[in-house]
């Protein structure tokens, strides 16, 4: 049995004493009361663990008093023992029971039977109170891991694990992590929100070799003396002796490590909820890793499928955008191409269907296709057409969008063929108009093309975009393209600024995005 104090309430000083001797002798603390009144103030200045209490007070009936002990929240769970002289029969210990008593006892009292039923009301109360301890932190343990699995950063992860944390185990928390290439993360949280602090160099290292862990796989758990832990954190926030967990996944990749005050965790039912949390922190480190493995590489490749460099036509302005949506690794299938052919310029935009390595492969056929196409002379109509018939014939399964225009650089003069596609925005004058879109998807069995043809006046220009631009879930498209068309209506000096403008009106992304702008200069060409 542990170290309890107990509240002996009886209005007879005698009694109370011999039953404080008793429990003193049982290695309890001891506090008195001879009233409902007083009982009340000893309950709101101590932490009381078990009341032991007379049936028969001057102010108020021990049952009563029972009664409003079981019925406050903050006493609910407090075990309450009847004593009584007088009320003795079966009736009266039934009642007394009924009305909240965990045990009833009259006198003559048996010390020995006393203290056997203190210890085994006790017994069963801690048991309940670690029961109902545990089922509160493994409830926190799930929000936790939850919130766990939802970070989308090394940073993120560090301060949702710090929470849960302190959270879970109720004392000040320490995360280290150490992100692939990055710097470390240090997170605590002391009850004042989770944040950052400095990470002493090789401290990962001194961590694994605390717990045992090494070089090893596997998850590893052990206490360090308050004097030990701050030799390796001399700033911590922990108060007390550092219970720590280290876990490592895969070997040659750094381990994550939490620290918590070692009081958090005074069973192997805490050491084990919090080795169960350094493994999902762990994993959550492996999966953000890959992620932002995968997420680089499909960068790499989804840039390298699109040109290097834009021609340089006298009299006219090129820029191009390509942003991939934020929380995505896939490769997109949005491209873009513009093409000197000597006498004209071929610019295309377009969307292949989907995120993912396949939608990526086709866009780069379609992108090599259309160059070949476009070296052979063909018209931007002959060109969609062909393109078609290379997507129904190899791609049965997926669909394009696009839109070219063949440029005449010296008369500004702009053919416009569409499969699909949103319709370019012309801008002239601080005036903006779409033009004519439409026509069918590539990938199906017709080839109808929508042609469009217009001239584009000095100062004038022409905005191509996909649609990952101005989709968003809840809005319809059509108040999007007019959000647009105000917001592209004047354009600056600075082609680039104006571009950058158009990408930050709309804000974070579901999808990629793939951006044109054409000017014509003033004086022509």
């Amino acid at each position: 049995m542990g170290t309890w104090t107990t509240l002996v309430v009886d209005d007879n000083d005698t009694k109370r004493y011999i039953v404080g001797q008793w429990l003193r002798r049982a290695g309890h603390t001891v506090v008195e009361a001879a009233s409902a009144a007083e009982t009340w103030q000893r309950l709101a200045a101590h932490d009381i663990d078990l009341v032991v209490l007379d049936v028969k007070l001057p102010d108020m009936s021990g049952i009563e008093v029972s009664e409003r002990i079981k019925a406050e929240p903050g006493t609910s769970s407090l075990p309450v023992i009847h004593i009584s002289a007088q009320a003795v029969d079966v009736a009266d210990r039934t009642h007394g029971l009924r009305r909240g008593a965990d045990a009833y006892m009259t006198d003559p009292i048996d010390p020995a039977e006393f203290i056997a039923t203190v210890e085994a009301v006790l017994r069963y109360y801690e048991a309940r109170r670690q029961a109902e301890r545990m089922t509160s932190r493994m409830a926190e343990f799930t929000r936790t891991s939850l919130a766990i699995n939802a970070a989308a950063s090394f940073e993120d992860l560090a301060e949702v694990a710090a929470r849960g944390a302190r959270a879970i185990f109720e004392v000040p928390a320490a995360v280290f992590i150490v992100p692939p290439g990055g710097r470390p993360r240090r997170a605590v949280e002391d009850g004042c929100g989770p944040r950052f602090r400095e990470y002493p160099p090789g401290l990962i290292e001194r961590l694994t070799d605390v717990t045992g862990l090494g070089d090893d796989t596997g998850t590893e758990t052990t206490r360090a003396p308050l004097r030990d832990w701050r030799g390796l954190v001399p700033d911590t926030v922990l108060h007390d002796d550092a219970l720590l967990v280290v876990s490592r996944l895969k070997h040659g990749h750094p381990p994550i490590a939490i620290a918590i005050e070692a009081a958090g965790a005074p069973g192997d039912a805490e050491v084990n909820l919090l080795r169960q949390l350094g493994q999902a922190v762990a994993l959550a480190l492996a999966a953000l890793r890959t992620y932002t493995e995968e997420h680089t590489i499909s960068l790499t490749l989804q840039r390298s499928l699109l040109p290097a460099s834009l021609p340089a036509v006298p009299g006219w302005e090129f820029a191009v955008r390509y942003e991939p949506a934020g929380d995505q690794a896939e490769v997109g299938g949005d491209f873009y191409e513009v093409l000197d052919l000597g006498d004209r310029v071929l610019v295309a935009i377009g969307d292949v269907q989907g995120h993912s390595l396949r939608a990526a492969t086709v866009m780069a056929e379609v992108r090599h296709a259309l160059r070949a196409f476009a070296a052979e002379g063909h018209g931007s109509v002959q060109i969609l057409r062909l393109l078609n018939g290379v997507m129904e014939r190899y791609h049965d399964d997926q669909t394009v969008t696009m839109c070219l225009m063949t440029l005449d650089p010296g008369s500004g003069r702009l053919h416009i063929a569409s499969a699909g596609h949103l319709p370019p925005l012309h801008v002239h004058a601080g005036v903006a108009r779409y033009g004519r879109g439409g026509g069918v998807i590539l990938g199906f069995p017709a080839d109808g093309v929508e042609v469009e043809e217009t001239v584009v006046p000095p100062g004038g220009a022409v905005v191509l975009l996909t649609d990952g631009l101005i989709e968003d879930r809840g809005v319809p498209l059509t108040d999007n393209m007019e959000r647009l068309r105000i917001v592209a209506a004047h354009v600056e000096d600075d082609l680039e600024r104006f571009s950058d403008r158009v990408i930050a009106e709309f804000g974070h992304r579901e999808d990629d995005v793939a951006l044109v702008v054409l000017r014509r200069a003033d004086g022509g060409r």
